[in-house]
């Protein structure tokens, strides 16, 4: 997905606990006018918004993270290897790391809240540290 924009975490020694309004978030996210926007960075974790228009094609391609899907809005499909299923608010969606896959046949804009562990591109093209 490639990082958009991120929110300065700041030394997390010092702030062990963050949190975050969606409603702000998805404004945010809105405003750069990107699909991919990253609010969360840390050793062990990275969380972002993913916004799909209808009918828009989601170009991702297999990162080297294990990955979380939230759908928080939206209608469409998605597809993880040979498995295929219908999205919506309140689908939630683990994908593994390396494994091909993608929203598709976005009927209403799609906004996924995604968490990646380790944080997106930690782990190199390889899949290891």
């Amino acid at each position: 997905m490639g990082i958009a924009t991120r929110v300065n975490c700041g030394n997390l020694k010092d702030r062990p606990m963050q949190s975050f309004n969606l409603g702000s978030l998805m404004a945010q996210s809105e405003t750069s006018r990107r699909a991919w926007f990253e609010f969360l960075r840390t050793p062990s974790l990275s969380m972002g918004l993913y916004r799909l228009r209808a009918g828009q094609a989601d170009q991702q391609q297999p990162h080297t993270e294990d990955e979380v899907y939230y759908v928080i809005s939206g209608r469409g499909w998605f597809q993880s290897g040979q498995q295929q299923q219908a999205v919506g608010p309140g689908t939630l969606i683990f994908v593994e790391r390396l494994v091909e896959h993608r929203f598709y046949d976005i009927a209403e804009d799609l906004t996924v809240l995604v968490f990646f562990a380790p944080p997106e591109g930690s782990l190199g093209r390889t899949g290891q540290s």
